[in-house]
């Protein structure tokens, strides 16, 4: 085989015309030799004739002016993963089966074929639509969980906005509460608390650079403790949680050893209080080592 497959669509209607034209130059490349210039001219003639033909049944469907007939096209285009030809041609049929009982599924299907170009936002704005207007449909149990999914899906970088984040949650929370039983229930779980614990690394991207800044314009140390204990507070079960205890602690000690001195005393306590409390939690944590000696530091400050 030569390079010719190279460059072809990866999926839908023009895969297969890609592919029977690159199965085509490498059958004219090999037999090249033997072929008359009549008998390559031939060969070329059916290629395009097949091509063509292909091409020229999906052009008389946009141009259709029967609703059923491009509706169940429509369906084969969806079953064969030609999601951009299914689309075009649910949404000329939209308007014509609207209050009609096959609206119904005309939006469920929109909403697919968004799902399969990955067009995650307008899934999402698709399946909305369909549980204003068919609450208790028969799609209403998919519906209902792709919303969540989708703004999983499109879900940014920890780094970024996480409202898209928060939105997947809150529609997760409605479908477990309405679809408790549901097949998708377990997988709402899993994605929600995914979305949880990057709502919470947020926080502890934040709290560790407060920590860092230390004592920059001001007590960042303070600040560090407070984001890790408002984090440990709104997502009491994210994966982040021995992390954060360090920062507090790591906080309480270094305020106590950049302490005032009429403060370190009472700051000194604070911090030792606060390593048995990591100690105790976490007694085999990859950071006791280091919590030890500076626990040891800390004492040294309440005996001077």
């Amino acid at each position: 085989m030569t390079d010719a497959f190279r460059g072809c669509p990866e999926d839908g209607e023009n895969k297969k015309i890609c592919t029977f034209i690159c199965i085509y130059a490498n059958f004219v490349v090999i037999l090249q030799p033997f072929l008359t210039r009549m008998q390559k001219k031939g060969l070329f003639i059916l290629l395009l004739v097949l091509v063509l033909s292909s091409c020229g049944d999906y052009q008389r469907l946009l141009k259709s002016r029967d609703p059923e007939e491009k509706y169940q096209a429509a369906l084969l285009y969806f079953n064969d993963h030609q999601y951009v030809k299914a689309q075009t041609l649910l949404d000329d049929v939209s308007a014509y089966y609207k209050g009609t009982e096959r609206s119904e599924d005309v939006l469920a299907y929109l909403a697919r074929c968004y799902m399969g170009q990955k067009s995650y936002a307008s899934a999402a704005e698709y399946y909305q639509a369909y549980v204003r207007n068919y609450p208790k449909g028969k799609y209403a149990i998919e519906a209902y969980f792709q919303i969540g999914h989708c703004f999983y899906l499109d879900s940014p970088d920890a780094r970024l906005d996480q409202a898209i984040t928060q939105q997947s949650i809150d529609a997760f929370t409605v479908f477990v509460e309405l679809f408790p039983e549901s097949p998708y229930a377990e997988q709402a779980y899993k994605e929600m608390n995914e979305m949880y614990d990057k709502l919470a690394y947020k926080e502890y991207l934040s709290a560790r650079l407060y920590y860092n800044l230390g004592t920059y314009l001001g007590n960042n140390y303070l600040s560090c403790e407070i984001v890790s204990r408002n984090a440990l507070k709104n997502y009491p079960s994210n994966k982040y949680q021995e992390e954060f205890n360090w920062l507090i602690f790591q906080s309480k000690y270094q305020q106590a050893v950049h302490s005032l001195e009429e403060l370190k005393q009472e700051r000194a306590r604070a911090a030792i209080d606060e390593y048995y409390n990591f100690i105790t939690e976490y007694p085999s944590s990859k950071h006791r080592k280091e919590a030890d000696k500076m626990s040891a530091h800390i004492r040294k400050l309440t005996n001077e």
